[in-house]
């Protein structure tokens, strides 16, 4: 893998897009989560402006739960990104749809994020950070005013995960999953196949020991998997800087 000034040209990004979104349902009755409307544009547009300045040049998007509007939203590119698209037939899980998406690529290293969330990050920087750790596994870290919504990640003092405190749980501040992941083929491929598979719940404590490290990197963060903070959006965003040049409108 390339250490040049733009890793990213040969690590392809997957983004998981296939949720239900069930809790969103309310609000959005008939329409996929990641191509819902956000500040007058898609939102997986932001995530792909993150990833077109950080240097990647694919993005493998994991599709279900309508499916048909994500790729008639996007096509087969987004200003510099090639798009392709897995297709699951039936739910797989987030684990599962990465898995599943794994037959698509040639790399050593995938570049995961979540559909439904996101968070300002210096994703060279996180590259950087995961090959000096030797890292087999890489999840991005962002500090909250109050975990409860979102669990915790807990970590030693050479940032091994250690363990993760479930969502529901001790409230306050602390450090919580982003959705951004750098995974190596070995991790992805200890994930079963043929049924529902969740990375979060599943696998991550499963690869405890394993090579699995944590950089609290990440800055600013939303997800809008519920309908207040699908809401919230459009104000977080409008905060937020403006995309790269020539990438605005293009979702």
């Amino acid at each position: 893998m390339s250490d040049s000034p733009h890793p990213f040209s040969r690590v392809p990004a997957v983004i998981l897009a296939g949720g239900q979104g069930t809790r969103l349902h309310a609000v959005l009755p008939d329409r996929q989560k990641v191509v819902a409307e956000v500040g007058a544009r898609p939102f997986v547009g932001y995530l792909l402006d993150a990833l077109a300045a950080a240097g990647v040049q694919d993005v493998l998007l994991c599709t279900g739960y309508r499916a048909e509007q994500v790729e008639a939203q996007l096509g087969a590119s987004y200003g510099p990104l090639r798009l392709h698209y897995s297709h699951e037939t039936e739910p797989l899980g987030t684990a599962g749809a990465v898995r599943l998406a794994l037959a698509q690529v040639a790399a050593e290293t995938l570049l995961v994020l979540n559909g439904d969330s996101y968070c300002q990050a210096d994703l060279p920087a996180f590259w950087h950070w995961h090959k000096a750790h030797l890292a087999r596994g890489s999840l991005l870290l962002t500090h909250v005013s109050d975990t409860m919504r979102y669990g915790r990640v807990v970590t030693g003092p050479d940032a091994a995960v250690t363990g993760f405190a479930e969502k529901g749980g001790a409230g306050g501040p602390g450090w919580i999953n982003a959705g951004i992941y750098l995974l190596t083929r070995p991790l992805i491929e200890q994930i079963p196949t043929g049924r529902a598979v969740s990375i979060e719940r599943e696998m991550f404590p499963a690869w405890v020991g394993q090579g699995l490290y944590a950089w609290p990197g990440g800055g600013r963060f939303i997800d809008i998997g519920t309908p207040a903070t699908y809401a919230e959006g459009a104000q977080f965003f409008a905060a937020a800087p403006t995309p790269p040049a020539g990438l605005e409108g293009q979702a």
